[in-house]
């Protein structure tokens, strides 16, 4: 079984205008409605595909109640730590002239609702995946992956680290099985500039010798590369299509690589999932089975 955990998840508001004008009434063109957050993205995604996992995390108030739902419809299985007070956030996406978010806090949790996510992460088992995606609220602390991951080693669970910065390097030591960074993430781990293919072995490289099996890391425009756990080297091109929106495209293309893995074969699990993220860019909410698959025929 895969696991996802959203410690902060959202109704995605997405807004479309023709312009927006600071300080005036504005009119949409269109809106839309999106329950999200990057673990539960990559759950969202992952059903496209037919593979189940189940979505963790923490919901509150009336807007928690619709992201529940919302997710069960989407058919994947949930179990979510329900709060007492406070609501789920909203985070307001603008599409115009230029792409703005506003994105909200979301509810307190506390030491019992942290310690209740625990005891559903106690029944995770050996050969099962733990995918951990997102920043953490304020509300919990700074160390929680840590906590997690040390709370669960030793049980050959497959652990996904999807995080930046001293999140992500802190984890290291408990050797995930995969984490993914992109070229400007990768760095800004070590305070250089990211030139060019050799560049990003380098640094992957170090990151492997730090405890990553696998590093994964996407380029945008430029494609994706993967430097698995055997130290070979695997590169993929992009999709062509017309971009029309960015959120979610990192968690797809996460999605499409760990369903992609159990086949054994890399090359094919990065080309689903750099497909799976062009699916999510080409379209306005994630990645439909549909599209994925015309795009595997361009890769």
């Amino acid at each position: 079984m895969i696991y996802t955990v959203t410690f902060n998840p959202a109704i995605d508001y997405v807004v479309r205008a023709d312009g927006i004008k600071l300080g005036s009434v504005n009119r949409t063109a269109s809106e839309e409605i999106y329950f999200g957050g990057k673990g539960i993205n990559v759950s969202a995604v992952l059903a496209e595909l037919g593979v189940k996992s189940k979505a963790l995390g923490f919901t509150a108030g009336f807007t928690g109640e619709a992201i529940e739902n919302g997710v069960m419809d989407m058919g994947i299985e949930a179990d979510f730590v329900r709060l007492p007070e406070g609501n789920s956030r909203i985070n307001v996406k603008l599409r115009a002239a230029e792409e703005t978010e506003i994105n909200g806090q979301g509810p307190h949790i506390s030491d019992e609702a942290l310690a209740e996510l625990f005891a559903k992460l106690d029944n995770i088992r050996g050969g099962d995946t733990l995918i951990l995606a997102g920043s953490i609220p304020n509300s919990l602390p700074s160390d929680i992956y840590e906590r997690i991951l040390e709370r669960l080693s030793g049980r050959d669970i497959r652990f996904v680290a999807d995080a930046t910065g001293k999140l992500l390097l802190n984890v290291l030591k408990y050797r995930p099985f995969l984490i993914k960074p992109n070229n400007f993430e990768l760095g800004e781990l070590f305070g250089a500039g990211i030139q060019n293919d050799g560049d990003i072995i380098k640094y992957a490289s170090e990151l492997q010798k730090a405890g990553a099996r696998n590093v994964l890391v996407s380029m945008a425009e430029k494609g994706a590369l993967l430097l698995d756990e055997t130290g070979d080297i695997h590169r993929c091109g992009v999709c062509r299509g017309e971009l029309k929106n960015s959120v979610g495209a990192g968690d797809s293309m996460l999605a499409g690589f760990i369903a992609g893995i159990d086949s054994g074969d890399y090359d094919y699990a990065l080309r689903l999932g750099t497909a799976c993220g062009g699916a999510t860019a080409f379209s306005d909410g994630l990645a439909a089975k549909s599209l994925i698959d015309e795009l595997m025929k361009q890769l």
